[in-house]
């Protein structure tokens, strides 16, 4: 078995085990997450396409099933199911066990971050990667305050985002070290965090967010 598909099937394993937890009962959670997933994984998945034949990144056969999905292995496509599945389970078990309380996020620091992103990315618009992701994070806080200004001022949100870093760290150094994915020096900053690119701290923050937005918001219909 391949090693990216290894880490796809230990992503989702006990998330899905647990998933008929009689407590968490999180099973009853899957429409609202199957419509966050065509949602963001969709569009992800575009951006994934079109980074990677531009060269952004690309994947080390050596470590793959050699199936493709348009131009992307399957395991990257299956990365984008098993990814939210996973992260979406640890926001509702943080929920469940840490009560939720509301905290300051002014108008202003929003303005501030989302200007901030977007001239950053403008500064280095030769380097795609670095450009993409970071208007990805400012387009992101920009739908988090026009659709859920309420998940911006949750206490357990800002918690959650801290804490996905830690499986994120894991996954990624993993990635990133053996390599199974390898990143173009022309299309990031070159500025990592053990093997990890710094954009995929932005990726992450992005992607999780999204994920999380969209799910709440069709949870509650």
């Amino acid at each position: 078995m391949k090693i990216y598909l290894i880490i796809n099937i230990a992503t989702i394993l006990f998330p899905l085990i647990l998933s008929f937890e009689n407590k968490l009962k999180f099973y009853k959670r899957l429409p609202a997450l199957i419509g966050s997933i065509l949602i963001v994984s969709t569009g992800y998945i575009w951006w994934d396409i079109f980074a990677t034949a531009r060269t952004d990144w690309g994947f080390n056969s050596d470590y793959l099933l050699g199936l493709k999905i348009f131009n992307l292995p399957l395991e990257e496509v299956l990365f984008f199911i098993t990814v939210p599945y996973a992260f979406t389970f640890l926001y509702e078990t943080l929920s469940y066990y840490i009560t939720d309380k509301r905290i300051s996020f002014r108008s202003s620091l929003l303005i501030i971050l989302v200007l901030t992103f977007l001239v950053t990315a403008f500064l280095f618009h030769a380097q795609d990667y670095t450009f993409t992701v970071l208007l990805a994070c400012a387009l992101c806080l920009l739908v988090l305050f026009f659709l859920n200004n309420d998940l911006l001022k949750s206490r357990n949100f800002w918690l959650f985002v801290v804490l996905s870093f830690l499986p994120f760290l894991v996954v990624n150094y993993i990635l990133t070290s053996v390599p199974i994915v390898k990143y173009s020096p022309e299309a990031i900053w070159g500025i990592r965090f053990l093997t990890i690119p710094l954009e995929d701290f932005f990726y992450h923050f992005s992607l999780t967010a999204f994920y999380l937005l969209f799910y709440t918001k069709f949870r509650k219909i």
